[in-house]
């Protein structure tokens, strides 16, 4: 199992050519949200911004479309209809063509309709998609549906999210658990944890060693999947986009720890930093 390090990422993720335009660094697609959970949208399409995404446009539901348009000014945006607990349903969906990468899961919500929603994407989809939290619930007893993608999955759950769906006989070992289930239903697995392990098809592992406590927030898993959004959209392949984006939220956790401290350190002070750990992958000096 090797461990992901700063060295790792600098060989992943390259200086951004200077001739090129906002094509040219991925155009994603983050499906978000519903009336309970607003939040997490907005994490996900900020960190997807500020990690370096051409264009990113975030499908949330028309009901809190005039919140998030109100505190986002980057991502375009695709109100999308809803139910009537402000979920959205597979009927509902936009266009997923002429993506460089989907995400689908945060603060979407429990229903038949986003379940419904969930597999149209993984399916249909012609572009590599992200499944994290609710795009991970509502699989729990279907997970083989990611079998039926066209193009590779990442998923990225936490323990107990992973017992919900992991149909494998477990071990003592996470990251034996999580590199069986990836080569099972071949996909990435990002299984989150006090020590992040990525897993792939192939039986590639990795290990994510940095992060602190203060990361133990709602919202910090939403700003993760939005990392990976952003570095699959501009061309990682998918167990580089999932390690390097690890390394990358854990690092801007440290800097936000060691800044501001772990008690009071949000999601939104780690979007905030995630520039500062990108600075040294510049092009030069400008």
């Amino acid at each position: 199992m090797k461990t992901i390090d700063w060295n790792y990422v600098t060989e992943k993720i390259r200086p951004r050519p200077a001739e090129s335009d906002k094509n040219t660094f991925g155009r994603v697609l983050a499906v978000c949200g519903c009336r309970d959970y607003i939040g997490a949208p907005y994490f996900a399409a900020q960190a997807a911004v500020r990690t370096g995404s051409g264009i990113v446009t975030l499908a949330v539901p028309e009901c809190i479309y005039p919140i998030l348009a109100g505190k986002l000014n980057e991502p375009t945006f695709l109100p999308l209809p809803s139910d009537l607990s402000g979920k959205i349903t597979a009927n509902s969906l936009p266009s997923l063509t002429h993506r460089s990468a989907i995400l689908a899961g945060p603060g979407l919500g429990i229903s038949d309709g986003v379940a419904q929603a969930v597999r149209k994407i993984v399916c249909e989809a012609d572009c590599p998609v992200i499944l994290d939290a609710d795009g991970i619930n509502v699989l729990a007893g279907h997970i083989n549906v990611v079998e039926k993608a066209r193009y590779p999955v990442i998923l990225t759950p936490h323990a107990r999210e992973f017992s919900r769906i992991c149909d494998i006989p477990r071990t003592d070992s996470p990251a034996e658990d999580a590199a069986a289930f990836a080569r099972r239903h071949r996909c990435v697995l990002l299984l989150k944890g006090h020590q992040s392990v990525i897993a792939g098809p192939d039986g590639t592992i990795l290990q994510n060693i940095p992060g602190n406590p203060g990361m133990a927030k709602g919202g910090s898993g939403d700003v993760l999947s939005g990392i990976i959004l952003s570095l699959l959209g501009q061309g990682l392949q998918p167990l580089e986009a999932a390690a390097c984006g690890a390394y990358l939220h854990s690092c801007a956790g440290n800097y936000c720890a060691n800044e501001i401290g772990e008690f009071g350190m949000t999601p939104s002070d780690l979007i905030d930093y995630l520039p500062r750990i990108l600075k040294p992958l510049n092009s030069r000096e400008w």
